[in-house]
């Protein structure tokens, strides 16, 4: 009982939920006891947090944080699409910036899906918003997976080329139809065994026990794709310890695994590693908090790092910004333009 907070609610048939308006606590919780006054007649009840639900430190973080994310996602697909011509002209680039713009296009919806969710929208809005983001989610989960495996392919297949149409095609199953049949599946099979879809609070999949409830139909293929994306990196690691630093050269190896890590991580998703942490460890436990804030901001910040990663650290989209950058700001014939010489003119 020490471990508890009491709430003083009425139920409210019109919103059919518990409201704490009107009521209040008058007096603290004396041993099995809690005093609530009320200043109208109803179905009352007294509700129990087992810990401190108020969460506002890391309400701001989030929306602070997917506010920056949806400005750089809109900032890197417009750079994207100026510069695409000048950056596909390989096969390899174009598998590569293909996946790429995926994971930003529907990062960016499921962003903005998330931000419009907010309590008392309606349930037919909050069920939209639910289907949106469990599709666009997994989309974006699904083609971080085509990424990663065909660049495990290219390592250690370097004399057999994916072609084109076949990773066009597999990369248009993975990343759209399967996404579209997991939620098509899961929304039937809820209605089918009469079990709630959606939470109309939370406008989010529905949890109930292990491997039990909606949520699962999104935590096992998200699980799946980060035990792809993981070995992936592995196999990366591996091949550059292999084959890029001569013996003696250490320093350089580490450098490059560093480079890789810091550069993939993001694009594979694996910062969602630690909400799987999160649901392992108990609330009570001290890493509990820790994980908490390290998943809000990484996860939060994900569009961030995505148009680092996707802009600042590839050398051919850097380059040809730069281009597009001193092309409005130089004349056709290398001499600044100014308002000086409209005068002189």
């Amino acid at each position: 009982m020490n471990f508890t907070i009491p709430y003083c609610v009425f139920w409210n048939a019109t919103e059919r939920d518990w409201s704490d308006e009107g009521c209040a606590i008058v007096k603290s919780t004396n041993g099995n006891q809690t005093f609530c006054q009320c200043e109208h007649l109803t179905s009352f009840s007294v509700l129990f947090a087992k810990e401190d639900i108020s969460t506002e430190i890391l309400d701001i973080i989030t929306y602070v944080g997917l506010g920056v994310s949806i400005c750089c996602l809109v900032v890197f697909l417009f750079i994207e699409y100026l510069v695409w011509g000048a950056v596909v002209k390989s096969n390899l680039s174009l598998y590569r910036h293909t996946s790429i713009v995926n994971i930003a296009t529907f990062l960016l919806l499921g962003d903005i899906s998330f931000l419009a969710s907010e309590d008392g929208i309606g349930e037919t809005m909050c069920f939209t918003l639910t289907v949106c983001k469990h599709l666009f989610f997994l989309i974006m989960f699904s083609w971080m997976m085509c990424l990663s495996v065909m660049l495990v392919h290219q390592l250690i297949f370097v004399f057999s080329p994916l072609r084109k149409r076949v990773f066009m095609f597999f990369s248009s199953i993975v990343g759209y139809v399967c996404p579209i049949l997991i939620v098509g599946c899961s929304y039937m099979y809820s209605k089918y065994t009469e079990k709630e879809y959606f939470n109309n609070k939370t406008c989010w999949l529905v949890f109930e026990r292990l491997l039990e409830g909606s949520i699962h139909a999104f935590l096992l293929p998200v699980a799946g794709v980060i035990m792809t994306n993981v070995f992936s990196l592995i196999v990366v690691i591996v091949t550059l310890v292999k084959s890029s630093a001569p013996e003696g050269d250490d320093k350089e190896a580490i450098k490059g695994i560093i480079k890789v890590v810091i550069l993939l991580t993001p694009v594979f998703g694996l910062t969602w590693i630690i909400g799987f942490a999160l649901l392992i460890l108990d609330s009570g436990n001290p890493m509990f908090a820790v994980a908490n804030y390290a998943f809000t901001i990484l996860n939060s910040f994900q569009g961030l790092f995505l148009f680092i990663t996707g802009c600042f650290a590839d050398k051919k989209v850097r380059d040809e910004v730069l281009k597009l950058i001193m092309s409005k700001t130089t004349g056709n014939d290398g001499t600044v333009t100014s308002k000086t010489n409209t005068k002189d003119k």
